[in-house]
């Protein structure tokens, strides 16, 4: 059985991987794998607190600079994580 955060989860990684996979793409270094994985906590008395997201990424031809800039602008901006303004969104982006 599914529970509300694992559904949550799933569809942050997602939004998160697509959206990750085409600001790489923009820049000229499309990834060349990508791993996107989203825990979101639930406390019961106060709900959803918070989403961690934990990308390994393999990408030729980008600096760690500029990788994480681009992981932590997607992480802004990506739809889901648009919806999840009002929790913490966490962000740990590694190149592989």
């Amino acid at each position: 059985m599914t529970n509300p955060e694992e559904l949550l989860g799933a569809a942050h990684s997602a939004c998160y991987s697509m959206a990750i996979a085409n600001a790489l793409a923009d820049f000229g270094t499309p990834p060349q794998s990508l791993q996107v994985t989203a825990a979101v906590t639930f406390d019961p008395a106060a709900g959803i607190t918070g989403s961690h997201l934990l990308v390994s990424a393999k990408v030729a031809g980008i600096s760690e600079h500029d990788f994480e800039r681009i992981a932590v602008e997607v992480k802004e901006t990506c739809p889901v994580s648009r919806a999840l303004a009002g929790i913490p969104i966490t962000l740990e982006a590694n190149l592989a």
